[in-house]
């Protein structure tokens, strides 16, 4: 070891000196502290400069003897083993060991030391130990800062819960974290994807395109790019969101990258957490928006306003004004409100404290406003003193809050007509606005009073219920101020009937109902309802025209505690019907036949209606022949019902209850629409009918669609008559039927007048019609052969027809007496049993082409 310092010989100064001499000699010229022990007890026997001044002079221990002394208590074992190692191995160094020597400031000095033995002192059996000290304190200080550091960085790691990765393209290594792997649920031993394209399809497919991108990018050193987000299904099958940090720190000399690191970070709940920050950003600022609320802040300090987009557009403002503490918003106060709201503005600023404020506001357009304030100043992190507040557009509530308090005074004003119009409606409610007399409500009321007076006293009680005939057809034509005539002229007259212990009342429509005490039976009902029949009959005069209806009257009565009040009403009502069925301007009472009655007729009712959505009602036809040749001239449609369980049906089986339903119209319509299907099919097939008629009833004609659909059906001119009857279309047909019929007869449909003669028609109103034809009636034809009386009547309606230029036929013509004299009369056309009979399409063909009705005559 001395030989490595130029120590060649055993001589100093000339001097030859023994082993331990010259090899203390050495070590004074060795630059390194070296000291010489004594090999068994350690005690020093020599040292140099470097080693007493590096090392033992400022050690904690200067006064140590020997080096088991001078070192850390922790290291003596290290230093022991050297010791014995070198004992050991003569002449081959030990292995060097780390020592730590407590210095005097408190502070540690690290040595490697390295020892061999040297040669044995005269007259000493063991030889010296040869310790060299090298001072290694500042690469163990290098040493720790880097442990320290590894150690921040994977706590780090550790608290920030990222992930890190390793792409080093160089070696074809990659590395991934064991958080990397918890990140997206895998353990240590879970397979990775094994290919790029597997890892793309655990990407969101939203997000695969970006991530490669944002990857190249990030490769290719890209600032932009040092960090992105991206979404990856996780082990448990959901979507995670990734935060990517990553930098290429290794380049091959052509760029390309050769090891890019970086972190990834699970940040799926910040995410989350920034979706519901937002979702509540949205909702605060959707309830803002829907209330109304305008929200701003103040620095009172800097003089900087922010105003929101509602505000400005409460204070009328563009959004680009600047606004500023002072000035923007004190120029909308009103002057009379001004001072009060700055006064308390100024003092509740200063109490740093809640406030509410109602003011009005002027906007540049002149427009007043009323606003609802509410602010609080605080003082922010910047020391500033601040002001944040909403601002509500009232002015509607304050206005509505003003009419309401007008409206009260308004109304405590008017106490006194309230009161006196309570008592108006109270009437009201218990009496018929257009008549006067008691209502529905206050008949149930007295008939419970009656009933129940009658259960004490044993008293009998009867109702009569009074439907006006005819009154439908004089509102229909004449209007409903007619109708509404009749119905005051109607209530007077039940009025003056009663007597004081009875009672009259309105219940809808034209229908009265009469309550009175049953006594004298029958009999004296009886007279009573013919009493009030014959007044309701006579006629009433209405601006100028006379106008007639009568009066239908069912009856019923009962006594003592039997009575049910309403079901003598009921009863009543029943008696009605068969009184209007039986032929009207007439009354009945009731029996339990009538229910029964009742029941078939609603039979009937039902299964006209099922009839009309089955097709079950089809037409006949009655052939028309001209007096004169006796040629088919037309055809009248008559309407049948082929019952399911009845067979085939005239309308005097029906046509009441289908009047009741108002299903006659109907019926009317599905008839004609057969007909003209039936007349196209017989002008194929060359059957010579030239026209057909069909009867058409009042309510028809009110139908805003009839002439629609009839123009719709191109129906050729002169070949489509309608029947009307005499009773209901001549003097009370209304204007608006009027300009219907004149409407239908420039459609090419012609007019004839049903059962001429059976009515009271003028010449006026026929005139105002102007009909293609007139029916004579059948019961003025009828007597034809026996009474020449009805001839000469029958001669009148023929002259009168050609007076006017009206065609005159003739039905009910049973005989050929009843022919030949109506041929003889002058009448046009013939019709009647005596030539042709109802029959179905089908016969209509063969009948005309067998000409049977020729062989009768002749």
């Amino acid at each position: 070891m001395l030989a490595d310092y130029g120590i060649p010989d055993r001589t100093l100064n000339g001097t030859e000196l023994d082993d331990l001499a010259v090899l203390a000699a050495g070590i004074d010229k060795v630059p390194f502290a070296t000291v010489m022990l004594e090999q068994q007890s350690g005690r020093f026997l020599h040292a140099n400069a470097p080693f007493k001044d590096g090392w033992h002079r400022v050690s904690a221990r200067p006064d140590a003897r020997d080096l088991a002394n001078l070192v850390d208590p922790d290291d003596r074992p290290a230093l022991a083993l050297m010791f014995e190692q070198a004992a050991s191995f003569p002449g081959v160094p030990a292995a060097a060991v780390q020592l730590r020597v407590p210095l005097a400031d408190g502070t540690i000095k690290w040595a490697l030391a390295s020892c061999s033995l040297g040669p044995a002192s005269k007259g000493a059996e063991n030889p010296a130990a040869i310790v060299q000290l090298a001072d290694i304190s500042p690469q163990k200080r290098a040493e720790d800062d880097i442990a320290a550091r590894e150690i921040r960085w994977n706590s780090a790691l550790v608290s920030s819960v990222s992930g890190v990765w390793d792409h080093h393209y160089a070696v074809g290594q990659k590395y991934y974290s064991p958080t990397w792997r918890l990140i997206r649920g895998m353990s240590a031993d879970d397979p990775l994807p094994p290919t790029k394209d597997a890892w793309i399809k655990l990407l969101h497919p939203d997000d695969v395109e970006f991530t490669l991108h944002a990857m190249e990018r990030q490769e290719a050193g890209d600032p932009e790019f040092q960090m992105f987000q991206y979404r990856e299904r996780h082990a448990d099958g959901h979507w995670i969101w990734i935060e990517c940090r990553g930098a290429c720190i290794e380049r091959a000399p052509d760029g390309r990258p050769l090891r890019v690191v970086g972190t990834d970070t699970d940040v799926t709940a910040r995410k989350q957490a920034e979706h519901g920050r937002a979702q509540m950003s949205r909702r605060l600022e959707m309830a803002l928006s829907i209330s109304g609320v305008g929200v701003y802040e103040a620095d009172m300090v800097s003089g900087e306003v922010y105003w929101d987009e509602r505000m400005y557009e409460m204070y009328g403002l563009d959004p680009s004004a600047p606004v500023s503490v002072g000035r923007t918003w004190e120029s909308f106060l009103h002057a009379d409100d001004r001072p009060r709201v700055l006064a308390s503005v100024a003092s509740n600023t200063q109490q740093n404290r809640r406030y509410w404020d109602q003011y009005r506001i002027v906007l540049k357009s002149g427009e007043e406003r009323v606003i609802r304030s509410c602010f609080m100043s605080f003082v922010d992190t910047d020391g500033h003193l601040k002001m944040v507040g909403a601002n509500w557009d009232i002015t509607k509530d304050v206005t509505l809050q003003q009419e309401l308090e007008r409206a009260r005074l308004l109304a405590e004003a008017r106490n006194r007509e309230l009161e006196t119009a309570r008592v108006d409606i109270e009437h009201n409610a218990m009496h018929d606005y257009l008549t006067g007399l008691p209502n529905r409500r206050y008949l149930d009321d007295v008939l419970m009073r009656q009933a129940h007076r009658c259960a004490v006293d044993g008293g009998s009680l009867a109702v009569l219920h009074i439907d006006l005939d005819g009154f439908k057809q004089i509102n229909d034509t004449l209007g409903h101020n007619a109708g509404d005539a009749i119905l005051r002229h109607a209530a007077l007259v039940l009025k003056d009937s009663a007597r004081a212990d009875e009672f009259v009342a309105r219940i809808g429509g034209d229908e009265f109902v009469l309550v009175t005490p049953a006594v004298g039976g029958a009999r004296k009902l009886s007279s009573l309802a013919d009493r009030i029949i014959r007044q309701l009959r006579k006629p009433v005069l209405h601006e100028g025209r006379e106008c007639r209806f009568g009066a239908s009257i069912g009856i019923a009565w009962s006594q003592g505690t039997e009575i049910d009040a309403k079901q003598l009403l009921l009863n009543a009502d029943m008696a009605l019907y068969r009184a209007k069925n039986a032929g009207r301007n007439r009354h009945e009472f009731y029996s339990p036949d009538t229910h029964q009655e009742i029941v078939r007729a609603k039979r009937t009712a039902d299964d006209i209606l099922l009839g009309l959505e089955e097709g079950q009602f089809l037409p006949a036809y009655q052939l028309q022949f001209d007096a004169r040749t006796l040629d088919v001239c037309g055809a009248e449609t008559l309407a049948r019902w082929q019952h399911p369980q009845h067979g085939l049906l005239t309308p005097e089986h029906f046509l009441s209850t289908a009047e009741d339903i108002d299903a006659v119209a109907m019926i009317d319509a599905i008839i004609l629409d057969h007909a003209l299907k039936d007349f196209a099919r017989w002008r194929a097939s060359g059957v010579p009918v030239p026209k057909i008629s069909a009867n058409v009833s009042y309510r028809r004609l009110l139908d805003p669609t009839l002439l629609r659909k009839l123009t719709r059906k191109n129906i050729a001119a002169g070949t489509l008559s309608f029947e009307l009857l005499e009773s209901t279309f001549l003097d009370d047909c209304g204007e608006d039927v009027m300009r219907t019929l004149e409407q239908l007869k420039r459609l090419g449909i012609e007019i004839e007048i049903d059962d001429f003669g059976s009515g009271h028609a003028s010449i006026v109103s026929l005139l105002r019609l102007n009909p293609s034809a007139l029916k004579i009636d059948r019961q003025l034809v009828k007597q034809l052969p026996e009474s020449a009386g009805q001839r000469r009547l029958a001669r009148s309606i023929v002259e009168i027809g050609k007076s006017l230029n009206i065609k005159v036929i003739a039905e009910g013509v049973e005989t050929m007496a009843h022919a030949s004299i109506l041929k003889e009369l002058g009448c046009d056309v013939l019709q009647g049993f005596a030539l042709a009979k109802p029959m179905p399409f089908e016969e209509v063909g063969p009948f005309i082409r067998a000409q049977s009705w020729r062989q009768a005559c002749c």
